[in-house]
């Protein structure tokens, strides 16, 4: 599979560094490159032919990797006489691309397992894959968003209106895609992806977004540089690959994020406990994912639709996002298995084995971000959480200023009132290990 990294931009917030001399992806992370630092990447995944897309200030880039041969990989070059935008100058090797391909942007410091990546572009038979993550700065990112199935299904584009709920997914400007995309692109013609082909295959079931806790950064200005930095020396960028198990603290919804006002179903009864997001924003500058795993049966009993929890689970990511915090992954469980109820959904009136106690939800979120149970820990508010976070084999926390489920519950699980002490008491737990 080849590889095509688009370098071709001027780079103009980052002046004061590239003085007009050279292109911003010859900017030095550490010792090297981010462009070198990507090339590395795709060497160390089996990508060896690679096509650099040039533009303003080529000769840089040109004169330091020259064909690739230093580093182990054939490098080869398209210049383009006038910018063609990032589709356009993709479009201008199409005979080049007869297999299915991935894209990267060269501003962007990145450490994915591209494997992983690549499988799940393949799988889903994808005409396209982008690469998307949550962030903490929701509020000036253009926001993708996506089904359960993974199916892109929208595109929000900055600035975002205040009434309005968003899913916290931004696109990383990373890519896979399939030579059929090229068919959507017009040949020599200043073309962008996200304005001019995305928007083009929303609702044909042939995108799909790759939803990735792992490093992924635009460094285009001076603070983002700075931060890309820092991340570089401290080793957080490699550590966050998903070859890496990575700990995770797993949040039941209502009752520890939100007020649970009995069998929540309309978006307007949706509201944050006090503290949540500063107990989220603690846990997104840890280690640890936070990921959120909810029974919603009234779905199951027909009090609620599928649409309408997708409604309330953006109104929390975005009143979370707006204060700087995001959750890595939402898992819920649609089950119910008592039959009975006006208008209840037969298909969904099943033994299942999502709905906790059982630990099929946290099991899934395993799989998908290589989470290493043994230190990781789950968060709620009732003896059915405490049950599946015990079945999972994870570490166990109950909150809740309800003292009657504390004497209710019949396991061993350390107690506390709310999320905020809760992610303090794991952080300090830590802590404690770490200086013995």
């Amino acid at each position: 599979m080849k590889a095509v990294i688009l370098v071709g931009g001027k780079g103009t917030r980052l002046n004061k560094i590239t003085k007009q001399i050279i292109p911003k992806p010859m900017v030095k992370i550490g010792s090297l490159p981010v462009l070198e630092h990507q090339i590395r990447l795709l060497k160390k995944y089996g990508f060896k032919d690679i096509i650099l897309l040039t533009g303003y200030l080529s000769s840089p880039i040109k004169n330091h990797f020259q064909d690739g041969k230093k580093l182990g990989v054939n490098i080869n070059y398209f210049e383009e006489d006038k910018p063609l935008g990032t589709a356009g100058a993709v479009k201008g090797i199409e005979k080049q691309l007869t297999n299915d391909f991935v894209v990267l942007y060269g501003d962007v410091m990145l450490d994915l397992d591209l494997r992983r990546l690549v499988q799940f572009h393949q799988d889903k038979k994808s005409c396209c894959t982008l690469v998307v993550h949550p962030n903490d700065h929701m509020h000036d990112s253009d926001l993708v968003e996506m089904n359960q199935d993974c199916y892109v299904t929208a595109f929000h584009s900055k600035p975002h209106p205040l009434r309005k709920y968003f899913q916290n997914l931004s696109n990383a400007c990373a890519y896979v895609m399939s030579p059929s995309i090229l068919k959507y692109i017009k040949k020599n013609q200043e073309t962008d992806f996200a304005q001019d082909v995305f928007p083009k295959l929303l609702g044909q079931k042939i995108m799909t977004g790759y939803n990735t806790p792992e490093y992924i950064k635009d460094m285009g200005t001076l603070d983002r540089l700075k931060q890309v930095s820092q991340d570089y020396f401290r080793g957080k960028i490699k550590k966050l690959n998903l070859k890496n198990k990575r700990r995770a603290i797993f949040l039941d919804r209502d009752g520890v994020i939100n007020y649970d006002p009995d069998n929540l179903s309309k978006i307007k009864n949706f509201k944050l406990l006090p503290k949540t997001t500063k107990a989220v924003k603690l846990l997104n500058s840890s280690d640890y994912l936070t990921i959120v795993v909810t029974n919603q049966p009234m779905i199951a009993k027909g009090f609620m639709s599928f649409e309408t929890l997708a409604q309330i689970h953006k109104k929390m990511e975005t009143l979370l996002g707006r204060k700087g915090a995001k959750l890595d992954g939402i898992y819920f469980c649609p089950h119910h298995p008592d039959k009975g109820f006006p208008g209840e959904v037969p298909g969904l009136k099943i033994e299942c084995s999502c709905r906790k106690p059982k630990p099929g939800l946290i099991l899934k979120a395993v799989k998908d971000f290589n989470i290493d149970l043994a230190n990781s820990w789950i968060v709620g508010d009732s003896e059915t959480d405490i049950e599946a976070g015990l079945n999972a084999g994870i570490k166990t926390l109950l909150v809740g200023k309800n003292q009657k489920s504390f004497q209710q519950c019949k396991h061993k699980t350390q107690k506390t009132r709310d999320l905020y002490s809760a992610v303090n008491l794991i952080l300090k737990n830590d802590n404690n290990q770490n200086t013995v």
